[in-house]
């Protein structure tokens, strides 16, 4: 597969907000593809063996919000 430049496709002549529109467009059609996918079986069965183990063990589970301001404390020193 050949790697196609943005001056190949003429976006190049485009303004950086007309750039990020065609950006955009493209990646909400990657994300509406990979959404309609079906997950492979190894994947789901792994989603299937976390989600159990979490619920097993609820505390071993921190809340994101707890972990996001360790995170930012951490770097702000």
């Amino acid at each position: 597969m050949a790697i196609v430049s943005l001056r190949d496709l003429g976006l190049d002549r485009l303004s950086i907000e007309e750039r990020l529109q065609v950006a955009d467009a493209i990646w909400d059609s990657v994300v509406h593809e990979v959404e309609m996918s079906p997950l492979p079986e190894w994947q789901r069965a792994e989603l299937e063996r976390r989600l159990a183990d979490s619920m097993a063990n609820p505390d071993a589970v921190r809340p994101w919000g707890d972990v996001e301001a360790e995170a930012l404390a951490r770097a702000k020193r």
